[in-house]
């Protein structure tokens, strides 16, 4: 007799006679069997299991599926149609341990099951040791606060850039999930300024609300924690570094022009891009990272013309900054009009004006 032979006819045991009232211990016979040779089974005998475990599953009472589940969650080579079908089960108690468990369970699996099923199933998938960008995507997108808060937490969790700039967009309202993110080594820095940027710009709207007659002191003093905060990231970043050190020699060799600019705000390299511009234009790379990041155009069209940029480069700097969100075309436009009126003569004196104000500012 052959090994799946003896195989098979254990199973028919097992199933032989079974109605429904006999299903769960029928299963369970059948769970002993599979476990007590876990890694040792063919493709074949695999594919027999499978097909005894589904029709076995199924029509399950929840504790009876629950327990199955949790055994199986486990397994290395757990049947793969038997998972999916825990996977998709309507009950977190039975399809949970799977979801945030079993390494049978596959990418492809997990983005369907967080599109469509209930946000304890996401809530399960965010605790994977291991969560794909094409996963998390789904995750913040659809998840509610505990799902996001329990993705951003997760140090097994990559995140896509859209998937960064969904978690800054939403710890904008969640406290507990800006910390989170901004807790994260791996959130790019653009997206952190960003977040800390809008936030300042909340606390500084409601104290001022609050206490007018101190809106100067006020401003004054979140500046200064913006300016302390922004140079701890950025001296915390090696690609800043590598940036700086490279483009520091470019520039000393004279080699830091309009073309190479464009090029590095095209690929979208934020940190390329603002030392070129803070070194071009004399500016310290706190305030030119901050045009960066902030929804006031204004100013990146000042530099730009100061620096006798194109429109196209002008325009490759603003879509940099505008991130996954591109500028509508119509802002595009009102952008190109304020950019072909204004003069160089005139950027020029605002840009000195910027760097007065910079040095009075350190002083």
């Amino acid at each position: 007799m052959t090994a799946r032979d003896g195989l098979l006819e254990q199973l028919e045991d097992a199933m032989g006679g079974a109605s429904v009232a006999r299903r769960a211990d029928v299963l369970r016979r059948v769970t002993d069997l599979f476990v007590s040779g876990t890694g040792t089974f063919s493709e074949t005998q695999l594919e027999l299991f499978d097909d005894v475990m589904t029709r076995l599953v199924e029509g399950l009472e929840l504790a009876a599926r629950a327990a199955f589940g949790s055994r199986l969650a486990t397994a290395s080579d757990a049947p793969l149609r038997t998972i999916r079908l825990l996977a998709f089960d309507e009950e977190i108690e039975v399809a949970g341990p799977v979801l945030s468990q079993s390494d049978r369970v596959s990418d492809e699996m997990l983005v369907e099951n967080a599109s469509m099923m209930s946000q304890d199933h996401l809530l399960a998938i965010s605790r994977r040791k291991r969560v794909s960008e094409a996963v998390t995507d789904v995750l913040v997108d659809r998840g509610n606060q505990i799902v996001v808060s329990s993705t951003a937490s997760n140090g097994g969790s990559r995140f896509s850039t859209h998937g960064f700039s969904r978690l800054v967009e939403k710890s904008l309202q969640d406290a507990k999930l800006a910390l989170c993110v901004w807790s994260r080594p791996d959130v790019p820095r653009q997206e952190l300024m960003n977040l800390f940027q809008r936030v300042s710009e909340d606390v500084r709207a409601e104290l001022e609300a609050a206490r007018p007659r101190e809106a100067q002191q006020i401003r004054a003093a979140i500046a200064v924690a913006a300016d302390r905060i922004q140079t701890m990231v950025r001296t915390g970043s090696f690609e800043h570094r590598e940036a700086h050190e490279e483009l520091q020699r470019l520039h000393a060799e004279g080699a830091l022009d309009e073309a190479r600019i464009f090029r590095f705000a095209a690929a979208r390299d934020f940190d390329r891009t603002a030392v070129a511009l803070a070194l071009v234009l004399e500016l310290s790379i706190n305030l030119v990272e901050r045009s960066l990041v902030q929804k006031q155009f204004e100013q990146l069209l000042v530099f730009a013309k100061a620096a006798g940029f194109s429109w196209e480069t002008a325009k490759t700097l603003l879509l940099l900054k505008a991130g996954q969100g591109d500028l509508a075309q119509t802002e595009l436009d009102q952008c190109f009009a304020t950019f072909s009126r204004l003069q160089q003569r005139t950027a020029t004196m605002a840009l000195q004006f910027y760097r007065m104000r910079e040095r009075a500012g350190s002083a």
